[in-house]
């Protein structure tokens, strides 16, 4: 588990690297002084962007927890997304526009998903 990233993986790599070339807005990434770790923060605007993997963070979870066989990866990811749930909230709560974005999404259209960034900036 060591060798898995939390950070700079391969999608979140190429979608940081095209909102840089449409926007030309400066935004920090991986930003540890806000709840959560956001991936990317645009200050001024007060927008966080968090761009999840699909596994670690359970996209759609109740369909296929059945399969994992160990009750430890069970606990872990239902910690993940209760964690996602209470940084999302917490945040709103201070007056943050927060995004959940899921590595398919990139994956399968990075166009659309950086155009509804940009509607929020």
């Amino acid at each position: 588990m060591s060798k898995i990233r939390s950070s700079n993986t391969q999608f979140e790599k190429n979608f940081i690297s095209e909102l840089r070339k449409i926007t030309g807005k400066k935004f920090k990434t991986n930003v540890s002084g806000l709840r959560g770790k956001p991936d990317i923060v645009f200050q001024k605007e007060k927008v966080c962007i968090f761009l999840d993997s699909d596994f670690w963070h359970g996209w759609q979870y109740p369909r296929w927890k059945k399969i994992l066989k160990n009750d430890f990866w069970k606990r872990k990811i239902e910690n993940n997304r209760a964690r996602d749930r209470k940084n999302t909230a917490y945040l709103r709560s201070k007056n943050w526009q927060v995004a959940r974005v899921w590595g398919h999404e990139i994956k399968k259209d990075i166009d659309a998903v950086i155009s509804s960034v940009v509607k929020m900036i």
